[in-house]
């Protein structure tokens, strides 16, 4: 590796950073991280912080998963790629097929597509979904509906069910036939209302008037992610989930969840599906389904789904879609590896419990900060809303907020800012001690942020 003063040097010079203004990168470069142990990282400086942001949703093991790296080191010394185009496939990716038909059996899901990540794996449903009715005689339902706030990543068919305009307002237009309904937010909502089941029913009956004026018989499917992420972790109503899959039954709309973010364990249960008691027709996946330690997805697919393709018997069933690193080798040991742990490890459960402890830290901050508008969250996905105003909601002002991201880091603790949010989504394995850490670290940063 080159010396510090180099990388210190060259920080953003050449480099184009993901979600973030070249010029703001230029202005002010981002933290070089050097490496983590654990649940922890370490920046360029050797100062050791806390990730309460799990990498990206998706460090669910922590950065010390050695049965992992392993699986990693061993599949590349034996076939590090082979396609898996028509013709050929591996061993590990057929084990891995097995055993994820068997880890979302109880979401009734028995097939999976590979991809490379989850903005792959949303653009495989989205075009899964299309062609599965026109298999079914019914060519016209082309159309998508998802949630305001709702988030499916960047590939074009991904942004434009985007439900956050700073992720499509630079590119549209985009991919025509999309309709939004509002995000079942309890904080923020065109219902005049709190009560997230009043909001739930509100948002169905606006499903429903959608649905009468495009026309069921145009609309391919409704998008969703169980909890809301990137969006500012909002979590619906129990009865939300199960009140859409529903009017998509009667409708003849497939319901796709975007798990990549909810599914193996961080919302305190296996899916974010499950938690609500539903099953959906397509899954995406991908994040932590290797631990964040090779790029990878897996889109899950209904029975009622596999039938109408595997019943086919002509080219119209054929799937004309999928990446050059579909089904990688080493990413299919490396799934394997990290379900593996994650089952051992039950970290579903820690998740529960540990979101827990998070959330009632949070909720007594509230309590002493009068810049905390929103506290939310579900097993170790939560958010902080912060405001300049309680009564009138005024969001926060962005160098505020960026203080409280600043401040916790330099209390030993990495958490992210979206907007007016701060959000924790720390790895799976935390400890109560390390929420202590965390919320230890977001008082610090709070007061800063206040002025105290």
């Amino acid at each position: 590796m080159r010396e510090t003063n180099f990388l210190i040097e060259n920080n953003a010079r050449h480099l184009w950073h993901p979600m973030a203004h070249p010029a703001e990168m230029h202005a002010t470069p981002p933290r070089i991280i050097n490496a983590g142990e654990g649940v922890e990282i370490v920046d360029i400086h050797g100062k050791k912080v806390l990730d309460a942001v799990g990498g990206l949703w998706n460090v669910n093991l922590g950065y010390s998963c050695e049965p992992v790296k392993k699986a990693i080191r061993d599949q590349l010394d034996e076939l590090p790629y082979y396609s898996t185009f028509r013709g050929t496939t591996n061993s590990p990716l057929i084990e891995l097929s097995y055993e994820l038909a068997e880890w979302f059996k109880e979401d009734g899901l028995s097939r999976s597509f590979f991809t490379s990540g989850g903005s792959d794996s949303v653009e495989t449903c989205l075009r899964l979904a299309r062609q599965y009715h026109k298999l079914n005689g019914q060519p016209e339902r082309t159309k998508f509906v998802a949630l305001k706030k709702g988030y499916h990543g960047t590939h074009f068919g991904g942004a434009s069910v985007n439900g956050n305009s700073n992720f499509r307002r630079n590119y549209e237009p985009l991919l025509p036939g999309v309709y939004h309904l509002p995000a079942p937010y309890t904080y923020r909502n065109p219902f005049a209302t709190t009560d997230g089941a009043e909001i739930a029913q509100g948002i169905a009956r606006l499903f429903e008037d959608e649905i009468a004026f495009q026309g069921a018989d145009t609309i391919a499917a409704l998008i969703m992610e169980p909890v809301l992420g990137a969006g500012g972790v909002i979590v619906p109503h129990e009865t939300f989930m199960p009140l859409m899959r529903e009017i998509c039954d009667r409708h003849g709309i497939l319901l796709i969840a975007d798990e990549v973010i909810t599914a193996f364990g961080r919302t305190g249960a296996w899916t974010g599906s499950r938690l609500w008691g539903v099953k959906p027709d397509l899954m995406s996946t991908a994040k932590a389904i290797t631990n964040g330690y090779y790029p990878f997805g897996a889109v899950m697919i209904s029975d009622k789904v596999a039938e109408a393709f595997e019943s086919n018997k002509t080219a119209a069933g054929s799937i004309g879609h999928g990446y050059t690193y579909s089904g990688h080798p080493v990413g299919a040991a490396a799934a394997l590896a990290t379900l593996k742990e994650t089952k051992r490890l039950d970290v579903a459960a820690n998740a529960g419990a540990r979101g827990d402890e998070l959330i009632a830290g949070l909720l007594a901050l509230k309590a002493s900060h009068e810049i905390i508008g929103d506290v939310r969250g579900k097993g170790l996905m939560c958010a902080l809303e912060l405001v300049s105003d309680r009564e009138k909601k005024s969001p926060a002002a962005k160098d505020v907020v960026q203080k409280v991201q600043d401040v916790a880091y330099e209390a030993g603790v990495m958490v992210r800012t979206s907007g007016p949010n701060v959000i924790m989504s720390p790895p799976l394995v935390i400890t109560a001690a390390d929420v202590t850490r965390i919320l230890s670290a977001l008082d610090a940063g709070l007061s800063a942020a206040e002025g105290k």
